[in-house]
């Protein structure tokens, strides 16, 4: 496997970039077919919850991955070139939502954009999906709806759950 690869960073890579994607080959963020669908979306809080299904859909199949590739960075240094890069890239494209949302109108005036782009890129980690969904044993539409609602309260000009959040919520 190794030969036809390379080494276990360059395979984690491989494997994540395809995750992300959910294809068999990778593509690029501005691509994907959430992110046109966000930036067509008027509404900022729909574009959150847009967003929060992604990441579930994402996570999913990105977390272990993700977190196999953390754990090698601590011993192997290309992994951990490898989960820099990854990292500061998720932190780019959580800029340019974040960006949208101003665009759009949905930026709480007290919050700039800088801690934005940090909020999310911090809240949609595979960390925090893993914790809640294996540790906390959260179904992931239960994570989905936490953290569609979580950005609007944190980010949005109003700080209540926003329509689209609730819209997913059970009857």
């Amino acid at each position: 496997m190794y030969q036809l690869v390379g080494r276990k960073p360059v395979l984690l890579r491989a494997l994540i970039e395809q995750a992300l994607s959910g294809t068999d080959e990778p593509v690029v963020a501005e691509e994907r077919q959430y992110v046109e669908a966000i930036r067509a979306e008027p509404d900022p809080a729909r574009k959150l919850a847009i967003y929060a299904g992604a990441v579930r859909e994402i996570q999913a199949r990105l977390a272990p991955l993700l977190l196999a590739l953390r754990d090698a960075s601590a011993t192997e240094p290309e992994a951990g070139e490898v989960w820099k890069e990854i990292s500061d890239r998720r932190a780019v494209n959580m800029r340019a939502l974040v960006l949208d949302l101003e665009a759009a109108g949905g930026l709480r005036a007290a919050v700039s954009v800088d801690e934005a782009a940090d909020t999310v890129w911090a809240t949609n980690s595979s960390e925090l999906y893993l914790l809640l969904t294996d540790e906390r044993g959260w179904p992931p539409a239960r994570y989905e709806r936490w953290l569609a609602d979580t950005w609007c309260r944190l980010l949005l000009p109003d700080a209540g759950p926003s329509p689209a959040a609730a819209a997913l919520r059970p009857a």
